[in-house]
Protein backbone atom coordinates (compact mmCIF):
# COMPACT_ATOMS: atom_id res chain seq x y z
CA UNK A 1 0.00 0.00 0.00
CA UNK A 2 1.43 3.36 -0.96
CA UNK A 3 1.95 6.14 2.25
CA UNK A 4 -0.60 8.80 2.31
CA UNK A 5 1.10 12.09 1.13
CA UNK A 6 0.19 15.23 2.65
CA UNK A 7 1.09 18.73 2.36
CA UNK A 8 1.94 20.81 4.87
CA UNK A 9 1.42 24.53 3.92
CA UNK A 10 3.26 26.78 6.60
CA UNK A 11 5.59 30.38 6.20
CA UNK A 12 6.96 29.62 9.60
CA UNK A 13 9.92 27.15 9.36
CA UNK A 14 9.81 25.97 12.88
CA UNK A 15 6.73 25.10 12.72
CA UNK A 16 6.63 23.50 9.43
CA UNK A 17 9.78 21.52 10.17
CA UNK A 18 8.33 20.07 13.38
CA UNK A 19 5.00 19.39 11.86
CA UNK A 20 6.82 17.66 8.59
CA UNK A 21 9.22 15.47 11.15
CA UNK A 22 6.30 14.33 13.30
CA UNK A 23 3.86 13.29 10.96
CA UNK A 24 6.55 11.76 8.63
CA UNK A 25 7.70 9.54 11.98
CA UNK A 26 4.23 8.50 11.60
CA UNK A 27 4.77 6.79 8.47
CA UNK A 28 3.21 9.77 6.06
CA UNK A 29 4.53 10.92 3.18
CA UNK A 30 4.85 14.68 3.69
CA UNK A 31 5.57 17.11 1.31
CA UNK A 32 5.95 20.92 2.59
CA UNK A 33 5.78 24.38 0.46
CA UNK A 34 5.94 28.30 2.88
CA UNK A 35 4.04 30.12 0.44
CA UNK A 36 0.27 30.24 -0.68
CA UNK A 37 1.16 30.50 -4.23
CA UNK A 38 3.39 27.04 -4.17
CA UNK A 39 0.63 25.47 -2.39
CA UNK A 40 -1.92 26.80 -5.34
CA UNK A 41 0.50 25.17 -7.54
CA UNK A 42 0.66 21.73 -6.15
CA UNK A 43 -2.90 21.86 -7.23
CA UNK A 44 -2.80 22.64 -10.66
CA UNK A 45 -2.92 20.47 -13.77
CA UNK A 46 -3.27 17.02 -12.34
CA UNK A 47 -1.33 17.61 -8.77
CA UNK A 48 -4.72 17.57 -7.10
CA UNK A 49 -4.84 14.36 -7.35
CA UNK A 50 -1.15 13.42 -5.30
CA UNK A 51 -2.24 14.33 -1.72
CA UNK A 52 -4.64 12.99 0.49
CA UNK A 53 -4.90 15.59 3.52
CA UNK A 54 -3.56 19.05 3.39
CA UNK A 55 -2.72 21.34 6.65
CA UNK A 56 -2.94 24.85 5.77
CA UNK A 57 -1.61 28.15 7.43
CA UNK A 58 -3.84 31.29 6.99
CA UNK A 59 -1.63 33.79 6.92
CA UNK A 60 0.50 33.25 4.37
CA UNK A 61 3.17 35.01 1.74
CA UNK A 62 1.90 35.67 -2.32
CA UNK A 63 -1.30 34.34 -1.70
CA UNK A 64 -3.18 33.78 1.85
CA UNK A 65 -4.89 30.42 2.73
CA UNK A 66 -8.29 31.19 1.88
CA UNK A 67 -6.90 31.22 -1.29
CA UNK A 68 -5.30 28.25 -1.37
CA UNK A 69 -8.46 27.02 0.14
CA UNK A 70 -10.82 27.89 -2.65
CA UNK A 71 -8.06 26.53 -5.21
CA UNK A 72 -8.01 23.31 -3.33
CA UNK A 73 -11.68 22.40 -3.07
CA UNK A 74 -12.66 23.55 -6.68
CA UNK A 75 -10.64 20.39 -7.73
CA UNK A 76 -10.51 18.09 -4.51
CA UNK A 77 -12.59 16.66 -1.52
CA UNK A 78 -9.30 15.94 0.23
CA UNK A 79 -9.34 16.25 4.06
CA UNK A 80 -8.24 20.08 4.99
CA UNK A 81 -6.42 21.21 8.36
CA UNK A 82 -6.42 24.75 8.99
CA UNK A 83 -3.85 26.41 11.51
CA UNK A 84 -4.21 29.74 12.52
CA UNK A 85 -3.18 32.34 15.58
CA UNK A 86 -6.57 33.60 14.99
CA UNK A 87 -8.65 32.10 17.64
CA UNK A 88 -12.02 34.24 17.25
CA UNK A 89 -15.54 32.28 16.35
CA UNK A 90 -15.85 34.14 13.49
CA UNK A 91 -12.75 33.08 11.78
CA UNK A 92 -12.96 29.46 12.35
CA UNK A 93 -16.47 30.08 11.12
CA UNK A 94 -15.30 31.40 7.45
CA UNK A 95 -12.83 28.59 7.41
CA UNK A 96 -15.05 25.68 7.97
CA UNK A 97 -17.58 27.94 5.53
CA UNK A 98 -15.05 27.59 2.82
CA UNK A 99 -14.34 24.47 3.05
CA UNK A 100 -11.94 22.94 5.82
CA UNK A 101 -12.77 19.88 7.79
CA UNK A 102 -10.71 21.07 11.07
CA UNK A 103 -9.78 24.37 12.67
CA UNK A 104 -6.39 24.29 14.95
CA UNK A 105 -5.69 27.18 16.81
CA UNK A 106 -1.73 28.36 17.40
CA UNK A 107 -0.27 27.70 19.51
CA UNK A 108 -0.65 23.33 19.73
CA UNK A 109 0.84 20.58 20.81
CA UNK A 110 2.28 18.40 17.91
CA UNK A 111 0.19 15.61 19.43
CA UNK A 112 -3.04 16.90 18.85
CA UNK A 113 -2.27 17.86 15.33
CA UNK A 114 -1.15 14.04 14.96
CA UNK A 115 -4.09 12.59 16.57
CA UNK A 116 -6.15 14.82 14.11
CA UNK A 117 -4.25 13.59 11.28
CA UNK A 118 -5.25 10.62 11.81
CA UNK A 119 -9.14 11.22 12.68
CA UNK A 120 -9.54 12.71 9.85
CA UNK A 121 -7.86 10.48 7.58
CA UNK A 122 -9.79 7.48 9.04
CA UNK A 123 -12.66 9.27 7.94
CA UNK A 124 -11.94 10.04 4.75
CA UNK A 125 -10.66 6.27 3.93
CA UNK A 126 -13.52 5.49 4.83
CA UNK A 127 -15.68 7.18 2.93
CA UNK A 128 -13.24 6.73 0.09
CA UNK A 129 -12.94 2.79 -0.40
CA UNK A 130 -10.10 1.26 -2.42
CA UNK A 131 -10.52 -0.25 -6.16
CA UNK A 132 -10.78 -3.41 -4.74
CA UNK A 133 -14.24 -2.76 -3.11
CA UNK A 134 -15.89 -0.72 -5.58
CA UNK A 135 -17.28 -3.65 -6.74
CA UNK A 136 -19.51 -4.11 -3.81
CA UNK A 137 -21.67 -0.97 -4.88
CA UNK A 138 -24.06 0.47 -2.92
CA UNK A 139 -26.09 3.14 -3.50
CA UNK A 140 -28.26 5.42 -0.64
CA UNK A 141 -31.48 7.52 -1.94
CA UNK A 142 -34.04 10.01 -0.69
CA UNK A 143 -35.97 11.18 -3.52
CA UNK A 144 -34.07 13.24 -6.39
CA UNK A 145 -31.18 13.09 -3.94
CA UNK A 146 -28.29 10.19 -4.28
CA UNK A 147 -25.28 8.85 -3.04
CA UNK A 148 -22.97 6.02 -4.11
CA UNK A 149 -20.74 4.41 -1.31
CA UNK A 150 -18.43 2.80 -3.38
CA UNK A 151 -17.31 6.14 -5.96
CA UNK A 152 -18.46 8.63 -3.20
CA UNK A 153 -20.62 10.19 -5.79
CA UNK A 154 -23.57 12.86 -4.35
CA UNK A 155 -26.00 13.38 -7.36
CA UNK A 156 -29.46 15.96 -7.10
CA UNK A 157 -31.83 15.02 -9.81
CA UNK A 158 -29.05 13.45 -11.91
CA UNK A 159 -26.61 16.64 -11.27
CA UNK A 160 -23.64 15.66 -9.45
CA UNK A 161 -22.35 17.60 -6.12
CA UNK A 162 -18.99 18.16 -5.33
CA UNK A 163 -18.97 17.61 -1.14
CA UNK A 164 -16.03 17.63 1.44
CA UNK A 165 -15.44 14.51 3.38
CA UNK A 166 -17.80 15.51 6.45
CA UNK A 167 -20.34 16.48 4.36
CA UNK A 168 -20.19 13.42 2.50
CA UNK A 169 -20.23 11.63 6.13
CA UNK A 170 -23.09 13.30 7.49
CA UNK A 171 -25.27 13.16 4.04
CA UNK A 172 -24.16 9.17 4.43
CA UNK A 173 -25.45 9.41 8.49
CA UNK A 174 -28.82 10.55 7.52
CA UNK A 175 -29.12 8.16 4.09
CA UNK A 176 -28.44 5.68 6.34
CA UNK A 177 -31.25 6.27 8.58
CA UNK A 178 -33.63 8.35 6.90
CA UNK A 179 -36.19 7.96 9.81
CA UNK A 180 -34.00 8.95 12.89
CA UNK A 181 -33.55 12.32 14.46
CA UNK A 182 -30.07 13.23 15.25
CA UNK A 183 -28.72 15.69 17.95
CA UNK A 184 -25.98 17.93 16.94
CA UNK A 185 -24.13 15.66 19.53
CA UNK A 186 -24.91 12.80 17.83
CA UNK A 187 -23.73 14.31 14.34
CA UNK A 188 -20.60 15.73 16.09
CA UNK A 189 -19.75 11.89 17.73
CA UNK A 190 -20.56 10.40 14.20
CA UNK A 191 -19.11 12.31 11.93
CA UNK A 192 -15.67 13.29 14.35
CA UNK A 193 -15.41 10.44 16.28
CA UNK A 194 -14.80 12.81 19.57
CA UNK A 195 -17.33 12.34 22.35
CA UNK A 196 -18.71 15.53 23.07
CA UNK A 197 -18.58 18.95 21.37
CA UNK A 198 -17.84 22.31 23.50
CA UNK A 199 -20.45 24.20 21.22
CA UNK A 200 -22.76 23.82 18.11
CA UNK A 201 -21.35 25.70 15.58
CA UNK A 202 -19.22 23.45 14.05
CA UNK A 203 -21.86 21.04 13.03
CA UNK A 204 -24.52 23.86 12.51
CA UNK A 205 -21.81 25.55 9.52
CA UNK A 206 -21.82 21.69 7.58
CA UNK A 207 -25.22 21.35 8.14
CA UNK A 208 -25.34 25.11 6.13
CA UNK A 209 -22.88 24.21 3.65
CA UNK A 210 -24.24 20.90 2.76
CA UNK A 211 -27.45 22.76 2.56
CA UNK A 212 -26.43 24.92 0.16
CA UNK A 213 -24.80 22.26 -2.38
CA UNK A 214 -27.73 19.94 -2.01
CA UNK A 215 -30.79 21.82 -2.14
CA UNK A 216 -32.80 23.55 -4.38
CA UNK A 217 -33.69 26.19 -1.91
CA UNK A 218 -31.43 26.19 1.09
CA UNK A 219 -33.48 29.00 2.89
CA UNK A 220 -36.26 26.22 2.84
CA UNK A 221 -34.96 22.86 2.88
CA UNK A 222 -35.98 19.87 1.32
CA UNK A 223 -33.76 17.26 2.24
CA UNK A 224 -32.28 18.10 5.59
CA UNK A 225 -34.35 19.30 8.22
CA UNK A 226 -34.37 20.64 11.32
CA UNK A 227 -36.82 19.65 13.85
CA UNK A 228 -36.77 22.81 16.24
CA UNK A 229 -35.62 21.69 19.83
CA UNK A 230 -34.12 18.22 18.98
CA UNK A 231 -31.91 18.48 15.46
CA UNK A 232 -32.17 17.43 12.09
CA UNK A 233 -33.79 14.68 9.92
CA UNK A 234 -34.09 13.95 6.44
CA UNK A 235 -36.44 15.72 5.44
Amino acid sequence: MNPIRILVVEDDAEINLLVSTYLSKDGFDVDSVTDGQEAIERFSGHGSSEYQLVVLDMMLPRAGGHEVLRTIRAKSTIPVIILSAKDRESDKIIGLELGADDYLTKPFTIGELVARVKAQMRRYTIFNPSSESKNAKEMLAWGDLALDTATCEVTVAGEKKTLTAKEFAILKLFLSYPSRVFTKAQIFQAVWEEESISDDNTVMVHINRLRTKIEPDPSNPVFIQTVWGFGYKLG
